[in-house]
């Protein structure tokens, strides 16, 4: 690896370890075997680095737990819809021990927000990508067949991941599993007992 991919692995390790505010420059040349020179060379800033890696876990924890069209160690997901749903929040709700860093450091971004612009400008376009490929990950739509189903899918689908690791950050023994979520979702349509 070059110094680039280590201070991205660096920031990244900082990141999950002391938070978006508490990482500073030293921190990632530490973390990362680098020098605080390579920072600016490569990135910028520190900031522009730590943005670059809050991305990178965000699309890694995506692929741990759903990428598109497979499911855990490769095998294929139902094709009916509630199963697939199903097994999907099984694997996000599994990796919720796993991902209580990454769900700490997303609620400290998005505390973040209001005060720093170029931050939220570089999430954004990441968040309406996320969305769709949680769409097409998820529930198997495909974005471009049909853009505005897998958007407005995306949106549930990314409203839901928020909501369900925050409540197993705040209460897992109450948090949803996979059986109520299913269950809530088919009494939402018309459907449950």
């Amino acid at each position: 690896m070059g110094h680039r991919e280590d201070l991205l692995e660096g920031a990244k390790r900082c990141l999950l370890e002391k938070g978006y505010g508490r990482t500073t420059a030293r921190d990632i040349v530490a973390a990362s075997g680098t020098n605080l020179a390579s920072i600016g060379y490569h990135y910028g800033s520190k900031d522009a680095l730590l943005q670059q890696a809050f991305l990178a876990l965000t699309e890694e924890w995506g692929d741990r737990v759903g990428p598109a069209g497979t499911g855990e160690e490769g095998r294929a997901l139902p094709a009916e819809p509630y199963a697939r749903f199903h097994t999907v929040w099984e694997q996000v709700i599994a990796a919720a021990g796993a991902s209580r860093p990454l769900w700490k450091l997303q609620t400290e971004i998005v505390t973040r927000l209001d005060d720093d612009e170029k931050l939220r400008e570089a999430i954004k376009e990441p968040q309406r990508e996320g969305r769709l490929g949680m769409a097409e990950g998820f529930l198997g739509l495909d974005p471009e067949a049909d853009p505005e189903k897998a958007r407005v899918a995306g949106l549930l689908c990314q409203a839901l991941a928020t909501g369900v690791m925050i409540q197993w950050m705040v209460d897992p023994d109450t948090a949803p599993s996979a059986d109520d979520l299913t269950a809530g979702l088919k009494v939402l349509m018309g459907e449950g007992d």
